[in-house]
C-alpha cells in the first residue's frame, strides 16, 4: 500500500516498518499501555488507508492506521511519530482531527457505533 510521500526520511523508515503487520504487532506489544493492549486482538491488525479528505477537499495524511478487533468491537490504532525541528502549538488539535476523521470514515462504512481510536 502506497500513501503520500514524505519530506522526512525518518518518517519514511517508520512507515516502511509499520506497514508490515508482524513489525507493527511487535511495536504495539511493546508500546501500547497494558490496559489497551489487553483490549486488542493484535492478530487481527489490518492496514487502513490514511488519507482523509474533508469537505474543503484539503487532504490530511496520518502516519499509519490499523484496524483491530477489540473486546468491545472494532477499533483503530493510529500510530504517529513526528520528527519535527520545532514544536507545533496545535499538534494536539491536529492529532484529534486525524482521530475524528478515522471515526467518520468508520461510520461512513455503515457501522453504527463510533470506534475506539
Amino acid at each position: 500500500m502506497t500513501e503520500s510521500t514524505t519530506s522526512s526520511p525518518h518518517d519514511a523508515v517508520f512507515k516502511t516498518f509499520m506497514f508490515t503487520p508482524e513489525t507493527a504487532r511487535d511495536f504495539l506489544e511493546i508500546h501500547l499501555p497494558e490496559p489497551l493492549r489487553k483490549l486488542c486482538n493484535l492478530q487481527t491488525l489490518r492496514l487502513e488507508p490514511t488519507s482523509f479528505i474533508e469537505k474543503s477537499l484539503r487532504a490530511y495524511y496520518s502516519d499509519v492506521l490499523w484496524s483491530v478487533e477489540t473486546s468491545d468491537g472494532d477499533g483503530y490504532i493510529y500510530c504517529v511519530i513526528e520528527h519535527q525541528s520545532s514544536a507545533e502549538k496545535n499538534m494536539a488539535f491536529r492529532l484529534m482531527r486525524y482521530a475524528t476523521a478515522a471515526m467518520q470514515r468508520h461510520l461512513d462504512k455503515g457501522y453504527d457505533r463510533v470506534p475506539l481510536v
